[in-house]
């Protein structure tokens, strides 16, 4: 596997991956089932890449694609509830150009951020297996150094994802102070440049726009609005908020 030097170029890489057996097998299973609802589309079945400016100053990392989300629009956060409120929340603080994301060429377009996450293949019950999400971590840390010139603010959407992009800002020239940051909603740290390049880098913390805490309440819209917005404060977006 080549040295990818563009994030276009990283994209195209990661939806080639096949390293994962487990989730090569599932997601392309579920690609070929369909779920009712979607049985006349067809599925993307593949990596899903993120999404989002080769320049962009903050970066929204996640969990892993839903199977009937990104792993059939083939867009990060695209064709499922979590994405519903993710990008709703995004358009409010001026960071999409709408609130919708349905499908690759609905018109959406990201302002100044970005959103990935650590695994890049819907896994079976939305749980990656500790060796996937350490055999995926080399794309985040080759995403990172990419945006390591504009990157300002980084947003964790739970604290799984928060585990895992620490060490991945560490090996990608970021100082994770010891004992580490503990995540909860609405945590800010910012974290020191090791590596030539990089300027200080906001972290946030937020909680998983996953139905389970949209529909108890434990995530709400104005509460992700708060965070998005402040992040986008310290990453020198415009914004609305």
């Amino acid at each position: 596997m080549g040295v990818c030097r563009t994030i276009a170029e990283l994209d195209t890489t990661i939806a080639d991956c096949r390293a994962c057996p487990r989730l090569v097998l599932w997601r392309e299973q579920v690609a070929h089932d369909k779920r009712a609802a979607f049985r006349d589309e067809t599925y993307w079945g593949r990596p899903v890449p993120g999404y989002g400016p080769e320049d962009a100053k903050l970066l929204v990392v996640g969990l892993a694609p839903a199977a009937h989300g990104g792993n059939r629009t083939g867009r990060m956060f695209t064709g499922d509830r979590s994405g519903d409120v993710l990008y709703a929340a995004m358009y409010e603080v001026g960071l999409a150009t709408q609130p919708t994301a349905t499908r690759v060429g609905d018109g959406l377009r990201l302002l100044g951020a970005r959103v990935t996450a650590p695994v890049h293949c819907a896994p079976p019950d939305n749980k990656p297996t500790p060796d996937e999400r350490d055999r995926c971590r080399h794309w985040l840390v080759t995403e990172l150094g990419l945006l390591a010139p504009t990157l300002r603010s980084v947003v964790s959407l739970g604290g799984w994802g928060w585990q895992v992009l620490l060490p991945a800002l560490a090996e990608s020239g970021w100082a994770v102070p010891k004992p580490r940051p503990k995540f909860g909603h609405g945590a800010h740290f910012e974290l020191a440049p090791t590596a030539f390049g990089r300027a200080p880098l906001h972290l946030f913390g937020s909680y998983h726009v996953s139905q389970r805490n949209t529909f108890t309440g434990l995530l709400t819209p104005a509460m992700l609005e708060d965070v998005l917005a402040e992040a986008a404060r310290a990453a020198g977006l415009p914004g609305r908020r």
